[in-house]
């Protein structure tokens, strides 16, 4: 089993091809195996040695359905002090009082059971009004992709924060 797991949610396919362009572009498929929630349990995650969660902000702030039914399935992982990094995507402009909140709520779910979280992101560059995301301390509590309005930051942004996460998952 590979050292890597991420895992992720999709509504429109966006996270998706983030998820997927992380692993062929800074990991490999040898190293970082994907995994949709809806396709995934509690063993699959336990299965890992280190973490990585993506998710969309859908509607009115929500969790995608895949995501939300997935939640109770976090009972029964075992974090056991693994490195764990979060992304989520968002709409700045057309959500900025909303946006990427279900990173924000994802974020206290895994802390509430001991996840050692890592891959906090600055909230600089950003333009939106609330975000459940925002630490209140200029971070996000993970990397957080506009592809509705920032596309063309997407993949620097990617690059850096891979760089800042990558030590503690190989490490894992």
């Amino acid at each position: 089993m590979q050292q890597i797991g991420l895992f992720f949610a999709t509504d429109t396919g966006t996270t998706e091809t983030i998820a997927q362009r992380i692993q062929h572009h800074h990991f490999s498929p040898d190293t970082l195996a994907l995994h949709p929630f809806d396709e995934s349990d509690a063993a699959l995650i336990d299965s890992h040695r280190a973490l990585i969660f993506g998710t969309p902000t859908v509607g009115y702030g929500d969790y995608p359905y895949a995501l939300e039914r997935f939640l109770d399935q976090l009972d029964a992982v075992d974090f056991n002090d693994r490195p764990v990094a979060l992304f989520g995507l968002g709409d700045q402009l057309g959500y900025p009082d909303v946006f990427v909140d279900a990173l924000g709520m994802f974020h206290a779910e895994l802390a509430a059971r001991g996840a050692r979280l890592i891959g906090y992101w600055p909230t600089e560059g950003y333009d939106y009004e609330a975000s459940k995301a925002d630490l209140g301390d200029g971070q996000f509590c993970g990397l957080v992709l506009d592809e509705d309005n920032q596309p063309g930051l997407t993949e620097a942004r990617l690059a850096r924060w891979i760089e800042q996460i990558r030590p503690a998952l190989s490490a894992a």
